[in-house]
């Protein structure tokens, strides 16, 4: 598959950006463009998205600053999500890899980039407002 690898700088410490974005419940404030909502049912995540209800779940917690999360849609395999949150000495770089997935045209991946750098950029600003408080 086409891939794309998309990084932001974030003027906060990988420990605060790691615990944001490692609980679902935050989806909603900064992954904008494509989460609307999340509830946990069970064990289990249900993002209401763009493009439905759709369930998720993120890699265990660890030390290491993987956020990796699986998307399952209604019919198919899990969409592998890559993310992870790196040192940068007292900030973190956040990086995001997007699978141009096996039916999408190359026009939905584009658009799918633009979502994610958007989302990213959000991150950052809800990420670096919170740590100036």
């Amino acid at each position: 598959m086409k891939s794309k690898t998309l990084t932001v700088s974030i003027d906060c410490s990988p420990k605060k950006v790691y615990a944001f974005v490692s609980n679902a419940k935050n989806l909603p404030k900064w992954a904008k463009t494509f989460c609307k909502s999340v509830k946990k049912t069970g064990r289990q995540w249900l993002m209401n998205t763009s493009l439905g209800p759709l369930k998720l779940r993120f890699a265990p917690k660890n030390n290491l600053g993987v956020l990796d999360h699986f998307i399952k849609p209604p019919k198919g395999q899990d969409i592998v999500v890559p993310m992870r949150v790196i040192s940068n000495g007292k900030t973190s770089e956040v990086v995001f890899t997007l699978f141009q997935q096996p039916d999408m045209s190359v026009e939905n991946f584009a658009k799918d980039q633009e979502m994610v750098e958007q989302d990213l950029a959000t991150l950052k600003q809800v990420m670096e407002r919170s740590s100036d408080q």
